[in-house]
C-alpha cells in the first residue's frame, strides 16, 4: 500500500454488492469495496469527490480509505 493519497471521482458504486470505481485526475479506473469507505457508512453517492490511498490488490488497481472531500 502507498502511503501517498491520490484523489479522484466515484463514477459508479453498487450498493448491494457493496463495490464501485472511481475516475483519477490521471484517467486511471480504480475499484473499490464498501469495507473502504472511511466514515464506516458503507454508501457513497456517484459525484463525490474523494481522496483514497491506491493499493494493488490479486493483480487490481484498487483504492483504500476513501474519504469525501
Amino acid at each position: 500500500m502507498s502511503d501517498t493519497r491520490r484523489t479522484g471521482t466515484v463514477t459508479d458504486f453498487d450498493f448491494v454488492v457493496g463495490l464501485g470505481h472511481l475516475s483519477t485526475v490521471d484517467g486511471e479506473t480504480r475499484l473499490f469495496h464498501c469495507v473502504e469507505i472511511a466514515d464506516g457508512t458503507r454508501d457513497i453517492a456517484v459525484g463525490s469527490r474523494v481522496s483514497f490511498l491506491p493499493v494493488t490488490r490479486f493483480g487490481h488497481l484498487e483504492a483504500a480509505d476513501l474519504r469525501v472531500v
